[in-house]
């Protein structure tokens, strides 16, 4: 086996979409650059709509729904000179109507971005969504 693949690190990630009046909700990393769909960790144990609606809570302190499975988006990247990669399991996204997108979490925050600016805004495994939002993510 190539010892680059040994040191990957391989994450499970549950992922939301949540769209309301043309917008979609956004987080990153404060400072940063890269934008990505909320969401977090999969624990052992819990299945990726516990873990989605779990995150949510975590970091914006509001109960979530979640609607149907959209589909598994598989993103690979450099972090810290070493090779990484995600497995995102990706579903419909529900918050209460009056939400606003207030991080309780020191080193993340929430925006709603329009959806046209997708393409330019989420790494491009996830600008399919940009000219679907509805539409399924598929292999």
């Amino acid at each position: 086996m190539n010892s680059e693949y040994e040191l990957a690190g391989i994450e499970v990630i549950a992922r939301g979409v949540c769209v309301r009046d043309g917008k979609i909700l956004l987080c990153k990393a404060k400072g940063g650059a890269t934008t990505y769909l909320p969401g977090g960790h999969v624990e052992f144990g819990e299945t990726g709509r516990e873990a989605l609606v779990r995150e949510v809570k975590e970091e914006l302190g509001v109960d979530a729904g979640t609607g149907a499975f959209l589909g598994v988006v598989e993103n690979s990247f450099q972090q810290h000179g070493k090779p990484h990669a995600e497995v995102n399991l990706v579903y419909e996204l529900t918050l209460p109507a009056d939400v606003e997108a207030r991080s309780q979490e020191d080193w993340i925050e929430f925006e709603w971005r329009d959806v046209a600016d997708l393409g330019d805004l989420l790494p491009a495994e996830f600008r399919r969504l940009s000219e679907d939002p509805s539409s399924r993510f598929t292999p």
